[in-house]
Parts: structure tokens; C-alpha cells; sequence
């Protein structure tokens, strides 16, 4: 499979006066999809190279973490990751609730996965930025989001989709606790770094 290269430059909002798309081959399309692109840069100097490069495409997603101010706590989640086992970790990995959007907009898909995740429907939210994960070989664009929460918002017991294959544990502790575990090298997952450090910071910038 190949795609035209407006469909390509529409699809990756490549600048055209620096990128001219030569060719893209699908190279694998089971669960997501592995592209070829091979593209001639214009350099600084004015010349152009041909290149190639693989792009992986999963598509957009949007991640949160979710904090009560009076207790001081963060609700994170623990599920097994096949991609973190086979590069030497036990897959077992610390996250901040996050999922693709598919057809949804980041503000929905964020609010059901919440509540897949956690069981807590939250109320309000805001989106702190938005942040290329692995730009080097990997499409997805990541919408980060922070919202409170409180007993109160409980809703279920969470856990994820059976169906999906997810088994997830629901995860309250101390924003110290979780910014400490970092530094132990217990919460490796980089979107969940980010955000406890966003978090760490603007209470920190914030008078009592």
C-alpha cells in the first residue's frame, strides 16, 4: 500500500518548502501502522538530500493525573506493558490514566478513560500542554491534562476493559511518595514523569 503525497504531507503537516515526499510504503498495518517514507530535506545550505526514514502510527492520545488538593494524594494506575518486559523491565509499570483517541476528542477520551481506569468521573479539567513522545520514529502527539479529585467522584471500581485484555490497579499516594519514587527508579513511564513534575512545580510556585 502507498499514499499519494498530498496524503502523506496532510497526514504529517510536513513543510513543503523543505520536504518533498518521494514515495511511502505501508510496511505493516496489523495493529498500527509501520510507514516507509523516503523524502528529500532541503538543507540550510540550500541543497537537498534524499532520505528515508520508518514512521510508527498509533494514532493521538491524551493522558491526566488527577490530584486532591486537601489530602495531598495522586491517583495513578499499575498495568503490565509487553514493550517495557521485552526491553529487561518486569512490564509491571506506574501511569498516569491515559488512552488513544481514536475518533474522540482529547477532552472526552480523557474523561472515559478515567472512569474506565480509576472509576472516578471527574468534573473539571484543564489541558496543561500538548508534547511529541518519540518524534524520532513514532506519529503520536500526547494532550496532557491535571484535574482534582475526591472520594466523592467515585463512580466504580475501575480496572480497565476485561475484554481489551487490561488489568489495572488503582493507585492513591502522596504526591512526595510518587515524586520520590521516581527518583527510585519505580515509576519509569515518561508522560507520568512529566506530569508529577508539572504538578511537583506548581505547588511549589504556589503560596500557601
Amino acid at each position: 500500500m502507498t499514499l499519494s503525497t498530498e496524503e502523506i504531507m496532510t497526514e504529517a503537516g510536513a513543510t513543503h518548502e523543505r520536504v518533498r515526499v518521494v514515495e511511502t510504503v505501508v510496511l505493516s498495518d496489523d495493529w498500527y501502522v509501520l510507514r516507509k517514507v523516503i523524502f528529500d530535506f532541503r538543507r540550510r545550505d540550500g541543497t537537498w538530500q534524499r532520505q528515508s526514514r520508518e514512521t510508527y502510527d498509533r494514532g493521538n492520545g491524551a493522558t491526566i493525573l488527577l490530584h486532591n488538593p486537601r489530602t495531598g494524594t495522586v491517583l495513578l494506575t499499575r498495568q503490565f506493558r509487553m514493550p517495557a518486559f521485552v526491553n529487561g523491565h518486569d512490564g509491571m509499570l506506574i501511569e498516569a490514566p491515559g488512552g488513544l483517541l481514536d475518533d474522540a476528542t482529547p477532552d472526552a477520551r480523557i474523561r472515559a478513560e478515567v472512569e474506565e481506569e480509576t472509576g472516578y468521573r471527574v468534573g473539571h479539567i484543564e489541558k496543561i500542554f500538548e508534547a511529541f513522545m518519540s518524534p524520532g520514529s513514532v506519529t503520536e502527539k500526547l494532550y496532557f491534562y491535571v484535574g482534582e479529585y475526591d472520594g466523592s467522584m467515585r463512580v466504580g471500581d475501575g480496572g480497565g476493559v476485561i475484554d481489551e485484555g487490561e488489568e489495572i490497579e488503582v493507585i492513591e499516594t502522596p504526591l512526595a511518595d510518587a515524586i520520590a519514587m521516581i527518583e527510585r527508579g519505580e515509576i519509569m513511564d515518561g508522560k507520568t514523569i512529566m506530569l508529577l513534575q508539572y504538578l511537583a512545580l506548581r505547588r511549589a510556585a504556589t503560596p500557601l
